[in-house]
């Protein structure tokens, strides 16, 4: 099964500091295992557009849409067994404490 992590921002982090290299244990965890397809971190938010269209109009804003309280900073894809399994490499990943990560099984399409 495929896995999309969001990795977030949170208005109340776990206090402490990252580690230095410590993303870059997560990652290389994820490599070795071979449940790290694709990942990185997202351009600044001011770099960032939000598109709609409604009645046929196209409405382009800047940045991520407004009301958002977490900012997503970056995303991982994984492919586990199960969920849990995809949880459990989650919650290693630094963010877990000083942000968020979101797991979202993706639906196949095929």
């Amino acid at each position: 099964m495929q896995f999309m992590l969001f990795i977030a921002t949170d208005e109340a982090p776990d206090p402490g500091k990252e580690a230095a290299g410590e993303i870059d244990a997560w990652v290389e965890e994820g490599e070795r295992r071979g449940i790290r397809k694709l990942g990185d971190p997202f351009r600044p938010i001011s770099e960032a557009k939000t598109v709609r269209v409604r009645g046929g109009e196209l409405m382009v804003t800047d940045g991520p849409y407004a009301g958002a309280d977490l900012r997503i900073v970056g995303f991982d894809l994984l492919e586990c067994d199960s969920l849990d399994d995809a949880v459990d490499y989650a919650s290693r990943h630094p963010m877990a404490r000083f942000g968020r990560v979101d797991v979202r099984p993706i639906w196949a399409m095929d």
